[in-house]
């Protein structure tokens, strides 16, 4: 009889494959398609060379994942939120969506040991944040993560919009949980600036220390270059909080699913008003309109978009970006764009975009051994990390990339120095 893991990973692989949206998989040698959540790095792996020349010229306690995703179900009193779409089989991608998610994050319903944290209470809440905090702590001392809040969709006159949301992460949530782990996470809060509270939302998250905010524009419906955001920039400006917003094609996360919102070049409004912009994923998937050629111009890459502004001598002090889910099957021809773009890196941050380096399928050690990025006696302890820190397997494989012997530089690497809490 097929067990419940391989049943979710033929249902989803059929169910996502023939999705128009569906992300592309592949099969590693040696791999299956779910997360085996194993527990307890063993000492091999944790202090092999290869991990070691991970960490060789880092700080770890500057070292921050700037891309964390929290996710839960209110069990605890959160308050977290999904939606019913991610909850039935009527709605196959949605659903399936949320299967990738919890196996990632290993509380697919096998919750009995989710990162050795027993079986816990607060359902999916205490879960996701055991198995995530047991993750981090198999890290060198100091390290840590942002850990991100995700706010509801809104219409434009302000009102919530369950109908269209995907799911919510309260920010107190986020912030209760970085005082808990203070020497682990810090909070990043998430606004949507078409509520009416908007700006005194910004200045409580503020006020509890978050160290920037965090938008999925297509999926939360927000225009990025709408004058209703005008009120909200000024005060995050005037606060010095950065602003950590996807661009370029949204797979991962429907909601409200207005992918013109993710257009890099609609993110000008905000940078002409003084935030600090970090464009999650290099843009580096999809097309938009070119708006520099009017409304109607032509479709091109996102990524080109993205450079365009990087290119912007106005923007040089206050655009970076992040390359989380770079090392994707979809994604990863941009990672090696971007290691061959030195002048950028010291504006790009790393972060890994958990809990997507647990879903195992999108990603490809193989593939960066075919293509030559990758040494084969490496991609063998990677796989074997893999199953047992997601986490630690995308740190550790994107500091041993090499494309012509250029790698992604350390600054990349030492977040923390840019992200602080603001005093006011």
């Amino acid at each position: 009889m097929m067990n419940r893991r391989d049943f979710l990973a033929s249902l989803c692989l059929c169910c996502l494959s023939g999705a128009a949206d569906a992300l592309p998989f592949r099969k590693d040698e040696g791999a299956g398609w779910m997360n085996t959540c194993k527990s307890g790095l063993p000492d091999h792996l944790r202090n092999h060379p290869l991990v070691a020349a991970a960490w060789s010229g880092l700080n770890p306690a500057l070292v921050w994942d700037v891309h964390t995703h929290l996710l839960g179900d209110g069990a605890s009193g959160s308050d977290c939120w999904i939606s019913p779409k991610m909850q039935s089989i009527i709605y196959p991608q949605q659903f399936m969506q949320r299967q990738f998610f919890e196996n990632g994050g290993c509380v697919d319903g096998e919750r009995g040991n989710p990162g050795g944290q027993g079986n816990l209470e607060g359902g999916l809440d205490d879960a996701y944040l055991g198995r995530l905090a047991h993750l981090i702590d198999e890290f060198p001392m100091g390290a840590g993560a942002m850990l991100f809040a995700f706010d509801h969709t809104y219409t434009e006159d302000g009102s919530k919009d369950l109908s269209r949301a995907a799911f919510h992460v309260p920010n107190l949530h986020a912030i209760n949980i970085a005082k808990r782990f203070p020497g682990r996470f810090r909070a990043v809060a998430s606004i949507h600036p078409y509520r009416l509270d908007a700006v005194a939302e910004l200045k409580l998250a503020a006020a509890n220390g978050v160290v920037a905010i965090k938008w999925l524009p297509s999926a939360m419906g927000i225009d990025p270059a709408s004058p209703r955001c005008d009120l909200f920039y000024e005060a995050m400006a005037n606060l010095k909080l950065p602003l950590i917003t996807h661009a370029g094609q949204e797979r991962a996360v429907k909601g409200a699913h207005q992918q013109h919102f993710g257009n890099p070049l609609k993110l000008r409004r905000a940078l002409d008003h003084g935030v600090r912009v970090v464009v999650a994923h290099c843009a580096s998937m999809g097309e938009d309109r070119d708006l520099d050629r009017g409304s109607n111009g032509k479709y091109v890459e996102s990524f080109e978009l993205f450079a365009r502004l990087m290119a912007d001598s106005r923007y040089e002090k206050n655009l970076n970006a992040d390359i989380s889910a770079l090392p994707q099957i979809n994604r990863a021809h941009y990672l090696v764009k971007i290691i061959e773009r030195p002048e950028w890196h010291d504006r790009l941050l790393n972060g890994s975009d958990y809990p997507l380096p647990g879903v195992i399928p999108l990603f490809s050690v193989d593939l960066f051994v075919e293509k030559g990025w990758l040494a084969k006696g490496d991609a063998t302890v990677l796989k074997q990390i893999r199953e047992y820190n997601p986490l630690l397997f995308d740190f550790v494989l994107k500091r041993s990339a090499r494309v012509g012997g250029k790698k992604l530089s350390d600054c990349i690497f030492e977040t923390a120095k840019r992200f602080k809490p603001i005093e006011i």
